[in-house]
């Protein structure tokens, strides 16, 4: 894009209605909240693993680059060989979300110091293996799942029906298993994935 801006996609117009107005709590994901020390699996580890497959484009929400402002901070990965940018409003195949979407997302409470979610869009069958059931039945097992968990694969708390997982900072149990995740969803990506023109 010759501007040099880009801004998050569309995902649907629901979500995105949603993101207008929400407040805004700001906090640092640096430090674990489990022990005042790093996490094994780091945002900016995440995002260079991650942006280390072929094609992905990796986009963190800022201010000045036409996003949202409840958006800022949050990491949106993408299949992008064309280089088009998150104006070319693909969806994301994993995210990280630092904060807490009020009124929308707050079921990890993500606002605690130090906490931050990678979030990974999975597939049904895939969905089924990691939390025990298919997405369709997320909302019949929603109350029984504890989201504010860390370094566990979770189903998400909002789009867990449409087969993605998540984990409240990934640690030494989920490290390895994480990046799985995302090489696969990287994967399904490239499959599904259909130029523009």
């Amino acid at each position: 894009m010759s501007s040099g801006r880009q801004t998050i996609p569309k995902f649907n117009k629901d979500f995105n209605e949603k993101l207008e107005g929400m407040e805004i709590t700001r906090h640092d994901p640096t430090t674990d909240a489990r022990s005042g020390e790093e996490p094994v699996f780091a945002p900016e580890e995440i995002i260079a693993f991650t942006s280390g497959l072929p094609g992905v484009t990796a986009f963190t929400a800022a201010e000045g680059d036409g996003s949202p402002e409840i958006a800022w901070g949050d990491t949106f990965f993408l299949y992008d060989p064309e280089g088009e940018g998150m104006g070319a409003q693909r969806m994301p195949f994993a995210t990280i979300v630092v904060k807490d979407y009020d009124g929308f997302d707050t079921a990890s409470e993500l606002n605690r110091p130090g906490v931050f979610r990678l979030n990974i869009s999975v597939g049904r069958t895939a969905f089924e293996e990691l939390v025990g059931y298919p997405p369709a039945a997320h909302a019949d097992q929603a109350a029984e799942i504890d989201y504010t968990v860390t370094d566990r694969i979770i189903p998400h708390p909002v789009y867990a029906p449409q087969s993605w997982v998540a984990v409240v900072n990934p640690g030494p149990t989920t490290r390895e298993r994480v990046r799985d995740l995302l090489t696969d969803a990287h994967a399904r990506a490239v499959r599904r994935h259909r130029p523009r023109g």
